[in-house]
């Protein structure tokens, strides 16, 4: 059984404060994500939690229609240069792992956690889910599982738009399901 109050404890407990829940019936799929992954994203086929090396958009929807819950988790960063980003979100991402899995081992088996960007676990990623070196810590991003971060936030009222320049502040969100 799953405890809000305590779970929100434990997001605390972490120093992530910034969050909101979220019915994962209304995260919001669309192709046109795959399609900007397709065309457009430097880590296509290079990673092994981009695509393709992640399931169908059709599969994506039915996985998170499987949750009753999910969080989404804000964070908010100006960088100075563009590659600045990974090594802030790196930092992030390991400390959601261990928040995920806190919750997995309370009990919630079925925690599952969306990064706020790419892996970025390894130094270098090996490409293929055979080959990965921290297959247990791997994770795709909303993005890359199909999600439209821009219309699901925007429904729980977090800001989001595209920027134009890195004088402006990144809103950039991690997903937890929980059930």
């Amino acid at each position: 059984m799953m405890d809000r109050k305590k779970l929100e404890e434990r997001f605390l407990a972490h120093d992530f404060t910034d969050f909101k829940w979220l019915d994962p019936q209304n995260i919001v799929t669309a192709q046109w994500v795959r399609m900007k992954c397709v065309f457009g994203c430097n880590e296509y086929g290079q990673t092994t939690t981009c695509p393709p090396n992640v399931p169908s958009i059709s599969e994506c929807e039915r996985f998170f229609r499987e949750y009753k819950e999910a969080v989404v988790f804000h964070f908010e960063k100006k960088v100075d240069k563009p590659e600045d980003r990974f090594a802030w979100t790196r930092k992030i991402n390991l400390r959601l792992l261990k928040l995920e899995n806190e919750i997995f081992t309370s009990g919630l088996e079925k925690a599952f956690l969306l990064f706020l960007d790419s892996c970025n676990i390894c130094k270098k990623c090996e490409g293929t889910r055979e080959d990965c070196k921290e297959p247990k810590m791997a994770r795709p991003t909303p993005e890359a599982l199909g999600v439209d971060v821009y219309s699901t936030v925007r429904q729980i009222g977090y800001p989001i738009q595209v920027l134009s320049d890195y004088e402006q502040k990144m809103n950039r969100y991690a997903f937890l399901l929980i059930e």
